[in-house]
């Protein structure tokens, strides 16, 4: 084979080598795939911490109110030295009995109070057959503070006011003492309308937390002392009412006078007796219970055989009437098994009356308007 032929052979080989390398096809491009950013995660936020203590008092406190911090600051106070929870259910309840009793005065203004005066005036007047120029000497006299007893009569604009002209009128002059009594009518005062017999009893037991001059009376009028007996009297009892309305009624006509009414409201059913359910189980003289027949022992004396009880085991199971105890007496649980599907809480049928109340007021429309007000608070 010539080196011609071979020369040749090679260069078709490597011709054929190139050519097909030249046929094939590049290679694609790589592709690549961008994908967008990650959204950024979500801010979660937090929800705001409850309000408590004095900052959940003053958020609930009307907006117009003077002196809001003054009065969270007082009601706070109030709850801390009783040893009550200032959630929003008590603190709106205080809240509540506040505005309707005194609109948040401390010492609250009643108006027409000199007009009701003297209608009281005339009305001892009349009762004891004192002669009209009597009365009208008596008062024309210059009283302790230098006016006569005519001008602070028309002048009266506050409960303070008003007691303090008819300690005078009893201390100072006769007439006085026959006019009124002996007996000075303004027993509530302060921003709850607490009664002064209360606050003394309560001082009592649970000897008050700050400083004051004088008699229990001097706290009890001032704003601090005030919510202090107020904020007790509302709340410091136990008392197994499953609504809240209960113990706005109790505030107005006594406490456990619900409890009492429904007991009552059983009587009733049971003996078929059209009693009065007012919550009063048995009559009292000057703070002691009366062993005469009250309308509640009357009624209970019909049914004494099927409760296996006489008259001594029925009065003294009413003597704890104004105790949670009565709820265990052998008399409540006996009756209630005579009727067991009536209810334990009874708004008590009472009309209000006194010296600085005008137009008709009852124990049931008293509890309605304070619970609008608590219902009001609640939704804030």
């Amino acid at each position: 084979m010539s080196s011609v032929f071979i020369f040749r052979r090679l260069l078709a080989i490597v011709l054929a080598i190139v050519l097909s390398a030249c046929s094939t096809s590049s290679p694609k491009p790589r592709e690549v795939v961008i994908k967008p950013p990650a959204p950024p995660a979500p801010r979660v936020i937090p929800p705001p911490k409850p309000l408590s203590g004095q900052a959940l008092i003053y958020s609930l406190l009307p907006s117009s109110l003077t002196d809001r911090r003054g009065w969270a600051a007082d009601i706070l106070s109030a709850f801390e030295a009783i040893k009550i929870p200032a959630d929003k259910s008590n603190v709106c309840a205080v809240l509540a009995e506040i505005g309707q009793e005194s609109s948040f005065q401390t010492d609250p203004v009643v108006f027409g109070l000199s007009n009701m005066v003297r209608k009281e005036l005339e009305s001892n007047r009349e009762k004891y057959s004192i002669p009209q120029w009597v009365m009208d000497k008596s008062l024309a006299f210059d009283s302790p503070n230098g006016r006569t007893y005519n001008q602070r009569i028309d002048a009266l604009r506050t409960e303070n006011d008003l007691y303090e002209l008819y300690e005078d009128m009893i201390s100072e002059i006769v007439l006085g003492k026959k006019l009124l009594s002996d007996y000075n009518p303004v027993q509530t005062v302060g921003p709850m309308q607490v009664n002064l017999r209360f606050a003394s009893e309560y001082a009592a037991i649970r000897p008050y937390p700050y400083p004051y001059r004088g008699s229990i009376r001097n706290a009890l009028v001032t704003r601090k002392g005030g919510l202090y007996f107020g904020v007790a009297y509302l709340l410091d009892y136990p008392a197994s009412y499953d609504n809240i309305s209960f113990r706005f009624a109790d505030f107005n006509a006594g406490r456990y006078s619900s409890r009492n009414a429904a007991f009552q409201n059983a009587l009733r059913y049971v003996t078929g007796v059209a009693l009065k359910r007012d919550g009063d189980l048995l009559r009292y003289k000057d703070g002691v219970a009366l062993e005469d027949d009250s309308q509640t022992m009357r009624a209970l004396l019909q049914i004494a055989t099927r409760l296996n009880m006489d008259k001594d085991d029925l009065f003294r199971n009413l003597l704890l009437e104004k105790s949670h105890s009565f709820e265990q007496s052998r008399l409540y649980k006996k009756l209630f098994v005579l009727a067991p599907n009536l209810p334990r809480a009874y708004i008590p049928e009472i009309v209000v009356a006194g010296p600085k109340t005008s137009g008709k007021l009852t124990t049931a429309l008293y509890t309605k308007k304070v619970y609008g007000r608590y219902q009001r608070c609640m939704k804030k």
